[in-house]
């Protein structure tokens, strides 16, 4: 739990995304994210970390800074279904198909 509740605008989105000092000097990192936070939620926002450093704990104090919060609009898709898709340039490639 961080304490922290807060009541979104229809139309916007907030993003619970890991800080890389955290994680580049302590292994310490946000389970899912970006942690999705959508407009009708209400209550405390709480952020599930993890420790990706097997050999050194990490101690987690009232007032750290653990994670930073975007908040942005977000637009909704409407979708069709289809019987196929066009073609792309890359087609069906997945991981790394594109060359890097």
């Amino acid at each position: 739990p961080t304490g922290i509740s807060i009541a979104l605008p229809e139309g916007y989105a907030a993003f619970v995304h890991p800080r890389s000092g955290m994680a580049l000097r302590h292994g310490l990192t946000v389970v899912n994210a970006p942690g999705t936070i959508d407009a009708g939620y209400r209550g405390e926002i709480s952020v599930a970390l993890i420790n990706l450093d097997p050999t050194t704990p990490v101690s987690v104090a009232r007032g750290d800074r653990i994670a930073q919060l975007v908040v942005s609009p977000v637009s909704y898709a409407v979708l069709h279904e289809v019987e196929s898709l066009p073609g792309s340039h890359r087609g069906g490639g997945g991981f790394g198909s594109t060359g890097g």
